[in-house]
């Protein structure tokens, strides 16, 4: 079957994160990001129409779900990008802008759940994707004679190896043996290609397996980076629970000791969760753990400072009332008498809340009798 829809590669981003760009170099690459991802969605339509038909449809559903979701990350990071552009009426401030949602992470689908990438890197996934559709499929690009594939594998091999220096010490051999072998291969194929030989049968499934590889190396850089993230965004945030729990409880040790009845909730202990690990697993229930303890510090933190500001309110109302009396019912004894046991219970630690309560209440009933 054939893909009238030509493959496209991404264009190459300007810059770098936090770098400035000049307006003419984002404008032409915005000019070749609308081209390519308009000709990357008739490609994927194209693609998933081939997919339906083809017999091994149902395993191919996955593949054409995840590149329709990568595009779509990619298309609405575009267009947030052309609203701020503003037909090129930017300043520094809008270019930095832009810069930063080029290189700044999107959350891009990924096999089971969302993994966030750069734009730069969501456009080479979606590639990756591509190519990987196409070689499932057995499909012969519309435009592609053989020595343009054999560039664009070139071109992707490559990028493989740009993408192994990346892998860190415990899998970059494997890394750099897949690559090696993708290499041989697509030297052997580029060589038979010269000498006249059939090699029609044999660029499907390089191309396959080159796409397969640099899409895991991808994703494999990704979550590392992700990884990365939420390790740091663990320790900061366990730093930060650690100093609220120790105020936290101050504020509970104070209220017990200042009021009654005081909350009896639990100030829950942070360091009790141990280190941030490292590991994916022990790492995301380590996150969740997090968010338990900061929910509960939060309900402790309500509970016990609503105490104290209930105290806080009696006495301002008491007093008010005060004020209004000697308006209204100056040298009423009673309200005099109920002033001083107000005052009395507020003097005296920890406050009976209820009976300050009950005082301040037949206060303000009796002062609105005297009117």
């Amino acid at each position: 079957m054939t893909v009238r829809t030509p493959t496209v590669s991404a264009p190459v981003p300007p810059g770098k994160m936090g770098s400035s760009v000049p307006a003419t170099e984002l404008l032409g690459f915005l000019g070749a990001l609308g081209e390519w991802r308009d000709r990357r969605k008739a490609e994927l339509d194209e693609l998933d129409q081939a997919a339906l038909h083809s017999p091994d449809g149902d395993a191919l559903s996955a593949d054409v779900v995840l590149s329709m979701t990568v595009w779509k990350a990619v298309s609405d990071r575009y267009e947030l990008i052309l609203v701020t552009w503003d037909s090129g009426r930017v300043g520094q401030q809008e270019i930095e802008r832009i810069s930063s949602l080029i290189w700044g992470g999107l959350d891009a689908g990924a096999a089971g759940g969302s993994l966030a990438v750069s734009l730069p890197e969501a456009c080479k996934l979606s590639d990756a994707l591509a190519s990987s559709l196409r070689a499932k499929l057995a499909l012969d690009p519309a435009d592609a004679d053989l020595a343009a594939r054999l560039r664009d594998l070139r071109a992707q091999v490559e990028r493989i190896n740009d993408l192994v220096k990346q892998e860190p010490g415990g899998v970059r051999n494997d890394a750099l043996a897949k690559h090696h072998d993708l290499d041989r291969r697509l030297t052997d194929l580029a060589d038979r290609n010269k000498r006249g030989a059939d090699i029609g049968g044999m660029i499907g499934p390089l191309e396959h397996d080159t796409a397969t590889a640099e899409r895991d190396l991808i994703v494999g850089a990704a979550t590392r980076k992700e990884r990365a993230a939420d390790v740091a965004r663990a320790r900061t945030l366990r730093g930060e629970l650690e100093a609220q729990g120790t105020a936290v409880r101050a504020l509970a040790d104070k209220a017990v000791a200042t009021v009654t009845p005081a909350p009896r909730l639990a100030v829950p202990d942070v360091t009790a969760l141990g280190p941030v690990p490292n590991t994916p697993a022990e790492l995301a229930r380590y996150l969740t753990r997090l968010d338990a303890v900061r929910r509960a510090l939060g309900q402790a933190q309500s509970a016990y400072g609503a105490a104290l500001q209930r105290r806080d309110e009696l006495s301002q109302l008491l007093d008010a009332y005060q004020v209004k009396a000697a308006s209204v019912a100056a040298g009423n004894e009673d309200l005099a008498e109920l002033y001083r046991r107000g005052r009395a219970v507020l003097d005296t630690e920890p406050v009976d809340l209820a009976r300050l309560g009950a005082l301040v209440a037949a206060y303000q009933a009796y002062l609105e009798g005297t009117k």
